[in-house]
C-alpha cells in the first residue's frame, strides 16, 4: 500500500448495517487510522421490520465522536476536516417523503416478506426477476393494498440515499444500490422501457405518475455526488468541530460497498458478504439467459452486472445460541465475550460428523425467498437415532447459516453454468480463522479468500469509493484503482472444498430440504409471542 500522506488525504466511511453502524478513517493509502461502532436492532412493527431513522443519526454520531476521539488521542488534533467521505447501507427497501420532506411511514427494510404478489406481477411484467425487497415491489404492492400514503410520495430513496441526502441535499443514489430499486439499462440509467412498463401499470391500478421523478438519480463510482453541507456536518458532529466541504462518493448498498472490499468489481470476480443475510455475487460477463426469483440482477458501483443470490438468513440463530451458551458460561462463573465464545465453539466441528450427525437447523428468524419460507420460526430438529454432540450441534448450527445461499447457487450453477472460479469473502463470522471458509468452501464447491481487512466490511469499502471519487473525478477505473492502489500488497488466505466436506453438506442440504415443510408450517401455524392469549 501506498505511505500515508496528510489530513488532505483522509477519507471516511460509514455504513449502517443490520446489527452495527460502523465507520472507518482512512488515509491515502487505504490504511484505516480509526473506527467506530454502534449497535443497534430491528423492530418487527404492525407486521413490517423497521428501524428507527433518529437511531440511524444517533449511531452514526456515536461512530464519527469514536473515530474522532481516537484521532485526537493518536495524532493530538481534532478531527476538523475530511476530504471525501462515502456512505453505505443496507440495500433495497422502502423510505418514501411526501414534498414537504417527511417520512411517510417507517422504513421498510430488505428483510420485509410482505410484497410476494407484486413481486411476481412485476417480474412478469418487466421480464426481469424483481425481489421483494426491491423498491419498487414494495412501492407496488403499496398500490394494491390501496395505502393512503401512495399518492402523497414525492420522493423514494435507500437508506443510503436517504443519508446522503440529508448530508448533501442531493437526492442521488450509486448504481449498485439504484439497482436495487429499479432495473437499470446499460447506460447506466434506470431502464426506459420497463419505467414506461411501470408507468401503466401504476396507472391501471390508479395512481398516475412518473416513477422517474419519485427515484434517485443514479451515478457510477467516481463521479462527485456533492459536498457535505454545513447542516450535514452538524448532523455527523453535532460539537461543530468537524467542518464542510468534504466530496461526497455516491451512496452505496452494502453489497456495492462489500464488492469494493473484496476487490471483486471486474467481470469473472466474485464475493460472499455474510452477518444478519448473506449473498454471493458474482460479476458477469455477459447478461443472464433466464429470468429466475433465486438470482437478482444488480451492478457493481460502476453499473457491471452482477448475479446476486440473497438469502435473508444467515448468522442470527447462530448469534443467538452463542449468546445462550455465554449465559450458561455465566451462570457457571465464567465470563466469556462474543468473539471469546466463537473461538471456543466454532473450532469443535473440527470432531463433528460431515453432515452434523443427523442434526438440522433452520436459522430462519425471517421469512426466506430462496426456501419458499414466508415467516421466520427459528428450529432445532434431530432424529432420534442422530448423534446430539456439541461438536454437531455447532456443525449444524454453521450448515444452517449457509444452506439458503447454497441451494440458491445451486440453482445459479444449474440454470446459467455459472459458477465463480474462486469467491472473496468478508464478514465478522470469519474472525475465527478457517473454520466458517472452509465450511463456506464445502457449500458451495467453491475456493473461499479471506483477506486480510476481511472484518473491515463495507465501511472500509465506502471509505475506499470515497477516496476514489476524490483521486479520479469521474475519469478513473475502479477495477485499476483497487488492484494497483488499495489492494496491492495485500494478501489473503485461501481454502478449498475437501470431498468429505463437500460430500458432507451435500447430505445435510438433502435432509434440510426434506424438512422444509415443516419449516414453513411452523410459520403458517405458530403465532408469534406477542399474540398468544
Amino acid at each position: 500500500m501506498l505511505s500515508e500522506e496528510t489530513t488532505a488525504g483522509l477519507s471516511l466511511g460509514i455504513e449502517l448495517g443490520s446489527t452495527r453502524i460502523k465507520a472507518v478513517l482512512i488515509d491515502a493509502s487505504a490504511s484505516p487510522l480509526a473506527t467506530g461502532s454502534h449497535a443497534w436492532a430491528n423492530q418487527l412493527i404492525d407486521g413490517n421490520w423497521t428501524y428507527s431513522l433518529d437511531d440511524a443519526w444517533r449511531g452514526i454520531q456515536d461512530c464519527v465522536a469514536q473515530v474522532a476521539a481516537k484521532r485526537l488521542a493518536a495524532t493530538g488534533e481534532p478531527l476538523t476536516q475530511v476530504a471525501a467521505i462515502g456512505i453505505s447501507a443496507m440495500m433495497h427497501g422502502y423510505l418514501a417523503f411526501d414534498e414537504a420532506e417527511r417520512l411517510l411511514m417507517p422504513f421498510r427494510t430488505w428483510r420485509n416478506n410482505t410484497t410476494a404478489p407484486a413481486a411476481a406481477a412485476l417480474s412478469a411484467a418487466l421480464a426481469f426477476n424483481i425481489p421483494q425487497r426491491f423498491s419498487v415491489a414494495h412501492l407496488y404492492q403499496a398500490m394494491q393494498n390501496r395505502e393512503t400514503h401512495v399518492p402523497r410520495i414525492a420522493f423514494l430513496t435507500t437508506l443510503a440515499g436517504y443519508i446522503h441526502w440529508r448530508l448533501t441535499g442531493r437526492r442521488v443514489l450509486g448504481a449498485g444500490d439504484a439497482s436495487g430499486m429499479f432495473p437499470l439499462a446499460a447506460t447506466g440509467d434506470y431502464d426506459p422501457e420497463r419505467l414506461a412498463t411501470f408507468d401503466r401499470l401504476a396507472q391501471a391500478a390508479g395512481y398516475p405518475l412518473s416513477l422517474r421523478d419519485l427515484l434517485p438519480r443514479p451515478l457510477t463510482a467516481g463521479t462527485p455526488a456533492g459536498q457535505l453541507t454545513q447542516a450535514g456536518a452538524r448532523l455527523l458532529d453535532p460539537t461543530g468541530v468537524l467542518q464542510p466541504g468534504a466530496v461526497m462518493a455516491p451512496p452505496e448498498g452494502d453489497a456495492g460497498t462489500g464488492m469494493v472490499a473484496t476487490n471483486s468489481v471486474e467481470p469473472g470476480s466474485g464475493n460472499v458478504s455474510v452477518g444478519t443475510s448473506a449473498f454471493a455475487m458474482t460479476v458477469l460477463a455477459r447478461p443472464l439467459k433466464t429470468v429466475s426469483p433465486d438470482i437478482d440482477c444488480v451492478t457493481t458501483p460502476t453499473g457491471t452486472p452482477v448475479a446476486m443470490v440473497h438469502a435473508n438468513n444467515c448468522t442470527s440463530d447462530l448469534n443467538a445460541w452463542m449468546g445462550l451458551f455465554g449465559a450458561v458460561a455465566t451462570a457457571c462463573g465464567v465470563s466469556l465475550p462474543a468473539d471469546a465464545l466463537y473461538a471456543k465453539l466454532l473450532p469443535l466441528v473440527q470432531g463433528a460428523a460431515p453432515d452434523a450427525g443427523g442434526l438440522l437447523n433452520y436459522a430462519n428468524l425471517s421469512g426466506e425467498n430462496i426456501t419458499g419460507v414466508t415467516a421466520g420460526r427459528p428450529m432445532a430438529v434431530r432424529t432420534p437415532d442422530a448423534d446430539f454432540t456439541l461438536a454437531n450441534f455447532i456443525q449444524s448450527q454453521l450448515f444452517a447459516a449457509f444452506a439458503p445461499l447454497k441451494i440458491g447457487n445451486d440453482r445459479l450453477f444449474a440454470a446459467e453454468g455459472i459458477r465463480a472460479t474462486h469467491l472473496v469473502a468478508q464478514g465478522g463470522l470469519f474472525r475465527t480463522p478457517k473454520i466458517a471458509q472452509q465450511a463456506l468452501a464445502d457449500a458451495l464447491a467453491t475456493p473461499i479468500t479471506v483477506l486480510q481487512n476481511a472484518g473491515e466490511g463495507g465501511a472500509w469499502g465506502a471509505a475506499v469509493l470515497a477516496a476514489f471519487t476524490r483521486d479520479s473525478r469521474g475519469h478513473g477505473d475502479l477495477n485499476d484503482y483497487l488492484t494497483h492502489r488499495v489492494f496491492q500488497g495485500v494478501t489473503g488466505t485461501t481454502l478449498a472444498p475437501t470431498s468429505t466436506g463437500a460430500a458432507g453438506f451435500d447430505r445435510y442440504i438433502a435432509q434440510y430440504q426434506r424438512g422444509l415443510p415443516a419449516q414453513r408450517l411452523a410459520g403458517r401455524d405458530l403465532p408469534l409471542h406477542a399474540a398468544w392469549s
